[in-house]
């Protein structure tokens, strides 16, 4: 089999911030890195998940929300994939992220689609956990440029 193209991106020289991962037509898909690859300080499941229902929810339901093809967890724990239609340029997809990660940061309501009805795993949620995360990754997003989106060789 051939080796798929998110293999090839070297994980030893790959740091938190946000990276164009691949461009398929018109979705382009980013890598939204908020712990170092093999770093050993990995995202907890439960705040993964409630980072998950949350930036699923406020993406959908920005202005870009019809543009929003799909936001989920990366398996290695270290950070989310957010596809987009193109018609999001590179700017609106960072201050999209940025904006996500503010509302997740200061969210006090109840986790939306948190519960038996609509999760498959409702009872794993962490929202301490998630602001926390989201606050440690607001300073590397507001200091990121579309420059710096592309992964280093």
């Amino acid at each position: 089999m051939e080796r798929i193209a998110s293999f090839c991106v070297d994980h030893t020289k790959l740091d938190r911030g946000m990276y164009i991962s691949r461009i398929d037509g018109d979705v382009v898909t980013y890598d939204i890195r908020m712990k170092k690859p093999n770093g050993g300080d990995y995202l907890a499941v439960p705040a993964a998940h409630t980072i998950e229902h949350l930036f699923a929810t406020y993406a959908r339901n920005s202005q870009y929300g019809n543009q929003v093809v799909y936001v989920g967890p990366m398996g290695c724990r270290t950070g989310f994939y957010l596809l987009v239609r193109d018609t999001v340029s590179h700017e609106q997809a960072l201050q999209l992220v940025i904006d996500s990660f503010a509302f997740i940061a200061q969210f006090e309501e109840e986790i939306p689609g948190a519960s038996e009805v609509e999760c498959g795993n409702y009872r794993e949620q962490d929202l301490e956990g998630a602001k926390a995360e989201a606050r440690a990754m607001l300073p590397v997003l507001e200091g990121w440029s579309v420059e710096k989106m592309q992964y280093q060789s």
